[in-house]
């Protein structure tokens, strides 16, 4: 086969284990064979409605066996997959798809209202199954499996080539797509397969969001590739996860800190049978060392790691091992990538010497798609320059110290000031806006939004919050709103956030 891509991957495991499960979802198990069946029908589906080596095919959904399906037979296609975060309201969907030019949506039940809104974006829309309201347009995925051929597709493509394009939210206010390589998939999956030592029986549960690169390249990818089993949820339900961990035999799983915690807390905890979770890949977020330690005590592997969409995203990790001795560091980096803190001068800045954290390697992104002029900004000489602040100790453990950048991360999500901001001010009555995170014992960080008022506006957080929902996925909505006479400024009149941090700490 010359396909070198991530689309050869399930023909691989089809001659390899053909027998061996590949996929669970609410009940239904099929095999690798079985799978890679339905990833060639797929592309045959895909093919008929035109899709073509270079097209940009998305998909919107909760986690469905269906986002792996897509993914790989646009590998098969050569065409080019974009997740689309679930939780995006349509303005917010329809930027990503205008932007990526996606000519083609498979979407969940729960997007059907989408579909409808955002029709004159992108005409042909896919249901992977009925929806629960709306999308009464859209084209029935299982039919059109069905009705096609299962040949095998062997379109070039190389590990430079685009694999997919996964938004990550706009630090300027408009979000950017990280464009992966198929290389970039692969060595992310070796990297996984080295630092969690995956085995052919592998069944990892797919929890976090598969719109997410955490959520898909943590376990899931990897695990596929090692010819093990995806263990597929739709979403997290606390009691609801921990019961299919037990019934399926679930070996590992990825999940940002509050899940973590959440699972902790859940009074059945202690007596569910989780003697076969061996593995957990935590990050997002610092976890905490009494939620650490909670599931140590259930004799399960902690492995929390820092990494980012545009490095596929593995770029440190920190064993169980070593967690309570290094307890708030990020560790070591993975195999096949580099790290290093520089100085502003770009000089390697000293141990314990905090800098900003450069990560480069084969898992690196090829850059933003159609966005030159930011891809510039942050990848130089193979080095992509992550705008977090941090510093190495003299063991070689990286310390996230800050974040050069002003993202908040809420529960493992991503929220840049910048494109709340840019809503706030479009509110009647909102002057000024700086957004700015605060600590929150349950999301780890919450945005707080800090406002001047026009003279005879009404000062009402909750009138706030209600209308940025109209124009903002709901976890990019701050969870506190203060209203002030003005905000602290440099002479150039410039924000002065750090000034910010140090008068809010919470809700007045």
């Amino acid at each position: 086969m010359r396909n070198a891509g991530l689309g050869s991957w399930p023909e691989r495991r089809l001659r390899i284990s053909p027998e061996r499960d590949a996929i669970w979802f609410e009940g239904r198990t099929t095999s690798h064979a079985g799978f890679a069946e339905r990833v060639r029908r797929t592309a045959g589906a895909l093919a008929g409605l035109g899709v073509r080596a270079g097209d940009r095919v998305a998909w919107i959904s909760g986690n469905h066996p269906s986002a792996l399906e897509t993914l790989y037979a646009c590998g098969q296609l050569g065409a080019i997959w974009v997740p689309v975060n679930a939780r995006l309201t349509a303005p917010e969907a329809r930027y990503v798809l205008e932007h990526s030019g996606s000519t083609v949506v498979v979407h969940g039940r729960d997007s059907g209202v989408l579909a409808d809104a955002l029709r004159d974006v992108v005409p042909t829309w896919v249901a992977a199954e009925p929806p629960t309201s709306g999308g009464a347009d859209s084209l029935p995925y299982e039919q059109l499996l069905a009705a096609a051929q299962p040949e095998r597709r062997d379109e070039p493509v190389s590990l430079d080539d685009p694999c997919l394009v996964m938004y990550t939210s706009g630090t300027t206010g408009r979000p950017k797509g990280a464009v992966l390589t198929h290389g970039n998939m692969t060595w992310n999956a070796a990297n996984q397969l080295l630092g969690f030592d995956f085995t052919p029986t592998e069944r990892t549960l797919a929890l976090a969001p598969l719109f997410h690169i955490g959520g898909l390249n943590g376990t899931v990818n990897p695990t596929l590739l090692r010819g093990g089993c995806a263990v597929v949820v739709r979403g997290f339900d606390p009691a609801g996860t921990l019961a299919v961990i037990e019934e399926q035999r679930v070996t590992s799983f990825f999940a940002v800190p509050t899940v973590l915690d959440a699972m902790a807390r859940e009074p059945g905890f202690r007596t569910r049978d989780l003697s076969a979770l061996r593995t957990i890949g935590a990050a997002g977020a610092p976890l905490p060392l009494p939620t650490l330690r909670t599931w140590l005590d259930r004799g399960v592997t902690v492995q929390q790691a820092y990494g980012m969409t545009e490095a596929a995203p593995g770029c440190t990790v920190l064993d169980s091992a070593d967690a309570v001795r290094k307890v708030g560091s990020a560790g070591k980096p993975v195999f096949f990538t580099d790290v290093q803190v520089v100085r502003p001068d770009g000089s390697p800045a000293g141990v314990d010497e905090v800098g900003e954290v450069l990560v480069s390697g084969p898992n690196v992104m090829a850059g933003y798609w159609n966005d030159p002029e930011q891809t510039a900004a942050v990848l130089s000489d193979g080095w992509y320059a992550t705008g977090d602040a941090g510093s190495f100790d003299v063991e070689g453990f990286l310390y996230i110290r800050d974040r050069y950048k002003d993202m908040i991360i809420s529960g493992g999500e991503n929220v840049y000031p910048a494109e709340v901001e840019s809503a706030l001010l479009e509110l009647p009555g909102v002057l000024e806006a700086a957004v700015i995170g605060v600590p929150d014992q349950r999301w780890g960080e919450v945005g707080l939004a800090v406002l001047v008022a026009a003279p005879d506006a009404e000062r009402d957080p909750e009138a706030v919050r209600t209308a940025l929902r109209e124009r903002l996925a709901g976890f990019k909505v701050p969870r506190h709103v203060h209203f002030v006479d003005e905000l602290p400024k440099t002479a150039t009149g410039k924000i002065r956030k750090p000034d910010l941090r140090a008068g809010c700490t919470g809700p007045r």
